[in-house]
């Protein structure tokens, strides 16, 4: 005789757990895209470059009524662009702005991207006679800033700069000393000394060290220049300058022993451009 079966037990509505958990923890591991963090951008002069060459990356301009006379097309060009501006007091504006050298207007922005150098385009400016400075180690951000100054004053409208851990990029206070300068010149990063071989295919490259090589005025040829400056401190890296064409120095008095960088790059800027 059969033993009598158990009774079944329900059988447990499926749901699909792991492939919920498995979904859930893909999204997780995914990385995601990395938002542009907005720039503290200050100083009516580097709010109107950003307002007129791109209105769409400000977020909000913060402005005191003394100075809305001299934004007031920059303002209208915002409100084109259905962006949004507000009036606010000097203590306000300086708790936005983190400082008190504000200039008297804020801009909430993204900065310009830096580029990954390119050899190719390296190629078209050089087609078009175009000098370029590079900067490899230079770590300070106020250099960079009056640097990136000096070149859109002079119309040089890229700038290089090395990989170097130390190397400064892009920063509030780096566009602060620009004063609007970051607008008109784009910055380009690029692996050192490699790039720099490849930009010998198009340019003469030069690497500045102290009381060594010859005057930068007394250089020329067919491929237009390209002057590589270091840090204060230690000067342009030896594999660096290792892998330049020449040596340059900038002739002194002597009673000094060097520039600024920054005023070494004005120096070079000037000079560039009157070679050109």
């Amino acid at each position: 005789m059969d033993k009598p079966r158990k009774p079944r037990k329900p059988h447990p509505t499926h749901k699909p757990p792991t492939l919920v958990s498995s979904a859930r923890e893909a999204r997780a591991a995914a990385p995601k895209p990395t938002p542009s963090k907005a720039f503290k951008i200050t100083g009516i002069p580097a709010v109107l470059a950003l307002v007129a060459q791109r209105p769409r990356d400000v977020e909000l301009l913060y402005l005191e009524e003394a100075v809305q006379p001299l934004l007031a097309a920059a303002c209208q060009t915002l409100v084109a662009n259905h962006k949004h501006y507000k009036l606010v007091g000097a203590e306000e504006l300086s708790r936005i702005a983190g400082t008190a050298l504000h200039g008297g207007a804020v801009a909430l922005a993204k900065p310009r991207q830096v580029l990954e150098f390119d050899h190719i385009n390296a190629q078209t400016w050089a087609a078009a006679r175009m000098p370029l400075v590079v900067l490899d180690g230079v770590s300070n951000p106020h250099n960079l800033g009056a640097i990136v100054r000096t070149l859109a004053f002079f119309g040089l409208g890229h700038l290089v700069i090395s990989d170097n851990t130390h190397q400064a990029g892009p920063s509030e206070s780096a566009y602060r000393v620009a004063e609007g300068g970051f607008e008109y010149v784009q910055l380009h990063r690029a692996p050192f000394p490699t790039a720099l071989r490849r930009l010998r295919d198009h340019y003469h490259v030069l690497g500045t060290a102290l009381g060594q090589g010859r005057v930068l005025e007394a250089v020329g040829g067919p491929r237009p220049l390209a002057v590589v400056l270091g840090n204060e401190e230690d000067g342009v890296p030896a594999t660096t300058l290792a892998s330049c064409d020449d040596l340059v120095t900038i002739a002194g008095s002597g009673h000094i022993q060097s520039l600024n960088v920054a005023a070494t790059a004005a120096i070079v800027a000037h000079v560039l451009m009157r070679k050109r």
